[in-house]
């Protein structure tokens, strides 16, 4: 029984791995116990998964305009943080916005989770 656990745990790990980039998933869970989707989560936002951090002004940069060019998204991730404009940087931004991208994509991913795991 041990095994088909471990199995459908790294299946969920491939599976998120395959979907969402920015966070190492293998990390995270591997090795963890989880059964349920709450699980999976739990385990993720208590080791801050989806804390992504982009350095490197060109990284953050090229982020930023494939993702939010106007920054109106970035900005309003900040604000909701309590950031203020003169603690704000292109990495800050990005990886503000990077990590809002990943927890959203991973919440999205709900269902096909759930199927992996029942």
């Amino acid at each position: 029984m041990k095994t088909t656990a471990t199995t459908m745990q790294q299946q969920v790990i491939n599976y998120l791995n395959e979907n969402i980039n920015n966070v190492d998933f293998e990390a995270y869970l591997s090795g963890e116990e989880f059964t349920t989707f709450e699980e999976v989560r739990d385990l993720l936002e208590d080791n801050n998964a989806f804390n992504v951090e982009i350095i490197y002004y060109s990284k953050a940069m090229n982020y930023l305009m494939e993702n939010d060019a106007s920054l109106k998204d970035s900005f309003r991730i900040a604000r909701e943080y309590g950031y203020e404009l003169k603690d704000l940087n292109s990495e800050t931004l990005a990886s503000l916005l990077a990590s809002e991208n990943a927890r959203n994509e991973f919440y999205q991913l709900e269902n096909e989770i759930i199927n992996i795991l029942n």
